[in-house]
């Protein structure tokens, strides 16, 4: 070998040494933390975990020479608990990155605990916009949707083509709360105004007394500012107790394929919703739907769709820089742009947002399904720019970066 080579194969081995050396413990641990038997378990649950694992088979299996581990849990829709396995995980089981945390409560309290150690927090499932706003972290990105995205994008939508008067269905926690400020901002810089608004307990499953709130207030629109099973639920009652058929319209401000499928067509037929990607964008995305399909049985939620591409982009930034340091790593996703089945030139903003197309889609009547899964119609694609926060208006320190 000349000198110019063997000096090039000593510069390769120590490269690809220091690689792994910053490879902490010989492997990458992804830990989905999620809702396994709650409101959420059909939207995230074990359908979250198994996108992942999807992500990571497509990858090989490994990073920069490196074995890639996917572990789960049930936060229970707890922040206590699921700041206690957050906190194990980090310190005792050597988890890297923590993804999905649907339940925005529980989102903020592990953002907190994974900027104090270090370590990486992919939220797909959490939609508070606080989350990029003043709690924003150096180490957690927020990949899917938030409830300023969601607000902005029914907002105009919904008071052009339902009506100028509201009432809000909300759940009582931080998601619920942030949604229907974020709306009401919206609806009301657009001439509409909101006339009042019912809190209900997560899980709830008998919404009689906010539904006769709601119905009693004379709003033109009733706003579900819940998800999820809370959504289903307040749907089905909703019906009987014929809201439809008096003349107020329902405006599901997070609704998911398997809420459609157990509202039926027949229920849901018209409904208007915002979604974080389309299934149906082109042949790589229908290509993972099809693939989830085949082994959960059911098509993926936004936010299932979402875990997969967060941990595709973080994977592919941890081989690019050769190190699984939080904060570097979230540095790298920032610097590349993500095009996958979930987004197409999607941005990873300083301030941790995932800037992406959102789509105005609404629930097909029974006649115009071609399956059980073909459920929606693409009213319009939202360009992330205009449906997003902008940088400079969330308080995030970071935005500056």
């Amino acid at each position: 070998m000349t000198f110019r080579a063997i000096a090039a194969a000593c510069m390769l081995a120590i490269t690809a040494g220091a690689a792994q050396a910053d490879i902490s413990d010989g492997r990458i641990k992804l830990g989905v933390l999620t809702d396994k038997g709650g409101a959420y378990s059909d939207a995230a649950g074990e359908g979250s975990v198994e996108a992942v694992r999807i992500a990571v088979e497509e990858l090989g299996g490994s990073v920069a020479g490196m074995p890639v581990e996917v572990i789960s849990a049930d936060h229970q829709n707890k922040p206590d608990v699921g700041s206690a396995i957050a906190s194990r995980w980090f310190d005792t089981e050597q988890v890297d990155a923590i993804v999905d945390v649907p339940t925005s409560s529980v989102a903020l309290a592990v953002q907190q605990i994974a900027r104090q150690k270090n370590r990486a927090l992919l939220v797909s499932g959490g939609g508070s916009e606080e989350l990029t706003g003043k709690t924003c972290s150096p180490t957690s990105v927020q990949w899917t949707y938030d409830t300023y995205a969601l607000a902005h994008g029914m907002g105009k939508f919904g008071v052009e083509t339902l009506g100028d008067s509201w009432f809000f269905l909300t759940v009582d926690y931080s998601f619920g709360a942030a949604l229907e400020k974020s709306l009401t901002d919206v609806l009301t810089q657009n001439g509409a105004k909101v006339i009042g608004s019912a809190r209900h307990p997560l899980g709830t499953t008998d919404f009689s007394s906010y539904i006769l709130q709601a119905q009693a207030s004379g709003a033109k629109v009733i706003a579900l500012a819940n998800a999820s099973g809370d959504t289903v639920n307040a749907i089905k009652q909703a019906q009987e107790f014929g809201v439809t058929q008096g003349g107020q319209h329902l405006a599901s401000m997070v609704m998911f394929p398997s809420d459609v499928k157990s509202l039926g067509l027949e229920a849901a037929q018209g409904l208007a919703l915002i979604d974080g990607w389309n299934p149906e964008r082109d042949d790589e995305s229908r290509a993972f739907a099809q693939k989830f399909l085949a082994r959960t049985g059911k098509m993926p939620s936004m936010v299932q769709a979402g875990s997969y591409s967060a941990v595709r982009h973080y994977l592919k930034a941890i081989a690019e820089i050769g190190s699984d340091d939080a904060t570097q790593v979230v540095q790298q996703m920032r610097k590349m742009p993500v095009d996958d089945a979930f987004a197409r030139n999607g941005v990873v903003r300083p301030d941790g947002r995932m800037v992406h197309d959102m789509y105005l889609m609404r629930v097909k009547k029974p006649a115009e399904s071609t399956g059980p899964w073909d459920l929606y119609s693409v009213l319009a694609t939202i360009p992330g720019d205009q449906v997003f926060r902008p940088l400079d208006a969330g308080g995030c320190p970071l935005a500056n970066q």
